[in-house]
């Protein structure tokens, strides 16, 4: 459950346990909260909205982000423009949501769209509303974007035509996108085979959806290449090659793309290593196997007896990182990615910039990063499902690490035109790992500051306050650290775990076995079976919401469904694939 105040009002957002779902919530709450109102736009938008205005206002945002230098701007159905009130929205919500993208793509300069259209359902006040965010794409470099030959902006909340010196601002810009420019000799001959098939699988798997999928298959490579603008009137570009070039004609770079794994003893000796060349769509795949991910035991309360037992990296963080050393390498200056792996950490490094400049503002959950160095290379990256959509990978990166009440990753920015990030495979001070432990809702911003706290580096006088607020530090400037100060007797350890509650797995699981003995309930049955066990934190309201949200997200996962129509009268039971009796 999270809580969020919006405009005074407190409001509950419940969700299922997935990461895109609380990141998707935690947007459209950041939006709501701090808005700017050229790239945002608001729409209550009931059963049906004018195509017409979408393509109007999806012209003007991706020109105003384009000129702000974003990669992109937010058009949110089911949201009151005025007031913020999250209302819910019905619009295309039985079919055709699903064909807009292409609808508006006709209509639009160079047949652009939605990077994405994500449906979420908050829970505000006990009901259920469906909220559509449609993530629109900045205007490509030095090209406005129009609807139907009309180009449009924003001043302030109004929609109105782009000034003739906005139009001049877009148009005026230079083409610095190394990843676009063309690849002098090359041909489709210079590219990896089994590198093409499995872009034409990422493609249809990122973009599940039958007919595209019907699509690709009667394409030819050339066709597919230049749906993904990997290929441009016949001619190969430099993104092309890097991702899926055969490495016998790397020589057609100025400078051949190159990373290398190495692997150092507890000196700091170069025991191994191993250079990799193009394709770099598959790189991770090749440079993983490499990575000795052993099992790391520790204990991170103290109301346990046995150790957590957990792998030191999780391969979905480092691929990640690996990706975002792809997207984000400065080409032109030649050197390589490098992945050194150390005992207990591993350090990541590319040539180039940290664009957003520091770590801070990624941490917010509607940051909107600049135009990316490699801007179609970016583009291509997402449609292959490399890198996040939402430029939510850094935040998801921090949160796993979270999550095993790890340090956070380090950023080093100290060296001119390189990127170094270090991953931590151990625990580095155990009084954080237990604040973290005890403190499974605390946001972001408050465990980076811990982090920092732990590796003794320096922090705000206001960041201390609100550390010293929650009680997890002591000590004086500049020698704080985190408090050791944690529950231990019987009593309190008793009530910490009344107070926590189970795991939203071990709920499911009692709302199964509730329906394998007793064949069918209600939403009041369950409340009754799971009023104990929720957490003591928790009102008789806020454990209501909690048990329809455990419904509902077990009816999304195919477990149980209704037996009737009426939601007011109809009984929950265990759907028919899963009512057998050998079901776990």
């Amino acid at each position: 459950m999270v809580a969020l105040k919006i405009w005074g009002i407190e409001m509950f957002f419940f969700f299922n346990d997935k990461v895109r779902e609380a990141d998707m919530l935690s947007v459209l709450s950041d939006l709501i909260s701090n808005w700017e109102d050229e790239v945002v736009e608001f729409k209550e938008a009931g059963k049906d909205y004018d195509k017409d205005k979408i393509g109007k206002y999806f012209s003007a945002i991706s020109n105003e982000a384009n000129l702000k230098g974003l990669q992109f701007g937010w058009l949110v159905f089911g949201v009151k423009n005025k007031t913020r009130e999250i209302v819910g929205s019905d619009y295309r919500n039985t079919k055709g949501l699903n064909t807009l993208k292409q609808e508006i793509a006709v209509g639009t300069t160079g047949g652009i769209s939605f990077i994405e259209i994500i449906e979420i359902y908050p829970i505000i006040h006990g009901e259920e509303k469906r909220v559509i965010m449609f993530q629109i794409p900045a205007a490509v470099t030095a090209t406005p974007t129009g609807w139907h030959d009309h180009f449009y902006g924003r001043n302030g909340e109004s929609l109105s035509a782009l000034s003739v010196e906005e139009l001049d601002r877009i148009r005026g810009q230079e083409k610095k996108d190394w990843s676009k420019q063309f690849i002098d000799g090359a041909s489709i001959r210079f590219l990896n085979k089994a590198a093409l098939n499995l872009a034409r699988e990422k493609y249809k798997e990122k973009m599940n959806r039958p007919y595209i999928t019907k699509e690709v298959d009667r394409m030819t490579d050339e066709e597919f290449l230049t749906k993904l603008k990997l290929m441009q009137n016949g001619r190969l570009t430099n993104a092309a090659m890097l991702l899926l070039g055969d490495e016998d004609y790397d020589y057609l770079f100025a400078t051949a793309p190159e990373a290398s794994w190495r692997l150092f003893n507890y000196k700091n000796d170069i025991q191994d290593y191993e250079i990799f060349k193009i394709p770099f769509l598959t790189l991770s795949e090749r440079v993983f196997p490499k990575i000795r991910n052993l099992t790391y035991r520790y204990m991170p309360n103290q109301l346990t007896l046995f150790p957590t037992e957990t792998k030191q990296y999780d391969m979905w963080l480092l691929r990640e990182l690996m990706n975002n050393c792809i997207v984000h390498s400065d080409y032109s200056l030649g050197g390589r990615i490098y992945l050194n792996e150390f005992d207990d950490y591993i350090i990541l490094t590319n040539p180039g910039t940290f664009l957003p400049g520091s770590v801070e503002p990624i941490l917010k959950a509607s940051y909107n990063p600049p135009f990316y160095r490699n801007q179609l290379l970016a583009e291509t990256m997402v449609k292959l499902n490399m890198i996040d959509t939402q430029t939510m990978g850094i935040r998801r990166v921090f949160r796993i690490q979270q999550e095993k009440y790890f340090p956070l990753p380090d950023y080093d920015l100290s060296v001119q035109r390189q990127v170094k990030v270090t991953v931590y495979g151990k625990v580095l001070d155990e009084n954080y790992t237990q604040v973290l432990f005890q403190n499974p809702d605390f946001d972001l911003a408050t465990v980076y500051l811990m982090d920092r706290v732990q590796k003794h580096e320096s922090i705000s006088k206001d960041a201390v306050k609100h550390l010293r607020k929650l009680k997890i530090i002591e000590g004086k400037i500049p020698n704080i650290y985190i408090s050791s100060s944690l529950a231990v007797n019987e009593e309190e350890k008793a009530q910490y775990v009344k107070n926590k509650g189970f795991n939203e797995e071990a709920y499911k699981k009692w709302i199964v076995n509730y329906l394998k003995t007793y064949k069918a309930g209600q939403k009041k049955d369950f409340l009754v079976l799971l009023r104990d066990k929720l957490p003591d934190t928790m009102d008789e309201k806020q454990k209501l919401i909690k048990v329809q949200n455990l419904l509902q997200s077990l009816r999304k996962d195919g477990v149980i469904t209704l037996d009737s129509d009426n939601l007011r009268t109809g009984k929950w039971v265990l759907a028919e694939s899963n009512s057998g009796e050998n079901r776990n």
